[in-house]
């Protein structure tokens, strides 16, 4: 049994096993541990992140926005009423009525319209003139409208019509430019935390794979074997024992750091620990190539991207005095590293489920923003991309 059986999910499964497999037709294995299974903790994660998202642009954010603002407007025109105390025809407080309702409607109309226009997937210079254009233009139409009313309904101002139809189209404006202001603000917040919740998920994701990862490895079937290998060298060859010990506690502590990227020149280090105990049970049937450029080693990698395709490999291809399996781990030009094997498939080869591979290749999307390349002719083989420099906001994975 391998190592890491939580990593036979490799898109190498299915491509190496011609089985077109997809993540929605797998059966899911359940792992217990204390009585909970890791895809109730782990889907209970994901809840919690999604029911944390900050959602700005719902009608009922509009809707207190609104309220918010018109009631802080309006308590500022109240103040001017007193301090000038002007003598009108109408109550102050139907004026006050009839300017809160009109705020209102003004800014959750001016609201929605930003909160419609900030979310469509327009550039960012077709969406600025929208938003300001159609702003301006919304204000304006009610402003005139709203001026209109309150001259028929509310008479007695002792300030002129015309006065107070510019009068309230400043005012209008400057509403305006406060819920522009607040969207973009509202927006900002937005990117941020899409942006936080985006790393978390990614972390996550990572425990989820050091956990299925860990799990096998105190598999009963893993320990057995591994001790029993153990029992045949002490006394036969101690040198091997020895070797065999180092190995294997290399693989352990390597699994269970808690860091999210990592030097290819760790990456390569584990990869050969692995392949070292693989080569207790193959001997010289079972190789690895190393091609590494010097100046490569100290770029980034995801840990435990390398091994899973040697692992994959050795689950896949026959491996016989007949048939040796040899793989080559080598950098190229492009900044990534190739690993390739020939395809001699078992003939009771098992289907894959492909969400190794696929989980790989999401990480490196979402935190890199580039692509694991897999091809397939003679020899199967994935590209993964080396990273040369972490952004600053980067640097908290190591």
């Amino acid at each position: 049994m391998s190592i890491f059986n939580a990593y036979n999910t490799t898109g190498h499964d299915s491509l190496q096993g011609n089985h077109q497999h997809t993540s929605r037709d797998y059966r899911k294995r359940e792992i217990i541990c204390h009585g909970i299974s890791s895809e109730h903790v782990f889907s209970k994660s994901y809840k919690q992140l999604k029911n944390r998202k900050f959602r700005p642009f719902t009608n009922v954010n509009a809707i207190k926005s609104s309220l918010t603002l018109s009631v802080i407007l309006n308590a500022i025109m109240l103040l001017g009423y007193i301090y000038n105390n002007k003598n009108m025809e109408v109550p102050i407080e139907f004026r006050l009525i009839y300017s809160f309702i009109t705020d209102v409607v003004l800014f959750y109309l001016l609201y929605s319209f930003n909160f419609r226009i900030i979310q469509v997937n327009w550039n960012k210079g077709l969406k600025f003139w929208t938003l300001i254009i159609g702003s301006v233009s919304i204000a304006i139409v009610l402003s005139l409208i709203f001026s209109q009313g309150a001259i028929r309904f509310l008479p007695g101002s002792p300030i002129p019509p015309h006065f107070q139809i510019t009068a309230n189209i400043i005012k209008d404006l400057i509403v305006v430019l406060i819920v522009l202001l607040s969207t973009l603000l509202y927006s900002s917040i937005f990117q941020r935390q899409e942006a936080l919740l985006e790393n978390e998920k990614l972390m996550v994701e990572n425990i989820r794979i050091r956990y299925e990862v860990l799990k096998n490895q105190v598999d009963p079937h893993f320990l057995f074997n591994s001790l029993n290998t153990l029992d045949g060298l002490i006394g036969v060859d101690d040198d091997k024992a020895h070797d065999f010990v180092e190995n294997i506690s290399s693989v352990f502590r390597y699994a269970i750091n808690n860091k999210e990227i990592m030097h290819l020149d760790e990456e390569l280090d584990f990869t050969e620990s692995y392949a070292n105990l693989m080569k207790i049970r193959y001997g010289d049937n079972f190789q690895i190539q190393y091609h590494i450029e010097d100046k490569y080693r100290m770029y980034y990698i995801m840990p435990i991207s390398l091994q899973l395709l040697v692992e994959n490999a050795i689950k896949h291809n026959v491996i016989s005095n007949r048939h040796s399996l040899i793989i080559t781990i080598e950098t190229t030009p492009n900044d990534t590293i190739r690993v390739t094997n020939p395809i001699q498939l078992k003939n009771d080869d098992e289907p894959g489920t492909g969400i190794g591979l696929a989980n790989l290749t999401e990480r490196y999307k979402l935190l890199f923003q580039k692509d694991v390349l897999i091809t397939q002719t003679d020899v199967f083989c994935v590209e993964i991309p080396l990273i040369k420099q972490l952004e600053p906001t980067k640097t908290n994975l190591l």
